[in-house]
């Protein structure tokens, strides 16, 4: 199946599981508008990354490699999702407002391809 990324903020009528992966609730959406499946903060980055790269695009591509050595070190906080991603499509919703360098990007690339298989 396939990963989809939207911010929480924007409506879609895409169907599958919606899985929030932030750390913080994103201000200014309820629990019950969010529609959520599951709230996956286990595969955030950790605050000190989050901090270090305060969504500075310059800092991205550190950010990148860092997250993922993060994600992979632990490749145990990511297996819900890939099981999640085999049977259905997997919407990983965040809140962040730059689409093009932000965490959920790198956790889709490497839920898509860089887990053992």
């Amino acid at each position: 199946m396939s990963i989809k990324l939207q911010r929480i903020y924007e409506k879609s009528d895409e169907s599958g599981y919606r899985v929030l992966v932030d750390l913080v609730w994103p201000r200014g959406i309820s629990k019950k508008d969010a529609e959520l499946d599951d709230w996956a903060k286990e595969v955030t980055p950790t605050p000190e990354l989050r901090k270090w790269f305060n969504h500075d695009p310059e800092k991205f591509a550190d950010f990148k490699s860092a997250y993922k050595k993060e994600l992979l070190n632990d490749d145990e906080k990511l297996k819900k999702l890939a099981e999640l991603q085999k049977q259905q499509q997997l919407i990983l919703l965040y809140a962040a407002k730059d689409k093009e360098h932000n965490h959920a990007l790198v956790l889709k690339e490497v839920l898509e391809s860089e887990l053992p298989k």
